[in-house]
């Protein structure tokens, strides 16, 4: 890692009170969650190509995620 990669990590790190390594290590999570949902959505997106969904069906997700979205809200 070159050193303004690392005096940015650890100037990030201090602003938020938590050492290089738990900054470090949350990043990587987060990257690693990032490239896990990106791969299921290229997977969906190359089953959707191959088969659409009948409209019916989008419908009933959107009124879903609608219904999701408004429980979650806070």
């Amino acid at each position: 890692m070159d050193a303004g990669l690392l005096d940015a990590v650890d100037a990030a790190a201090g602003r938020i009170a938590e050492s290089r390594a738990a900054y470090i290590r949350t990043a990587c999570e987060e990257r690693l969650r990032r490239e896990a949902s990106e791969v299921l959505d290229r997977r969906y997106m190359a089953a959707y190509r191959r088969r659409p969904e009948k409209p019916a069906w989008g419908k009933l997700g959107a009124k879903l995620l609608a219904r999701r979205l408004r429980d979650d809200a806070p």
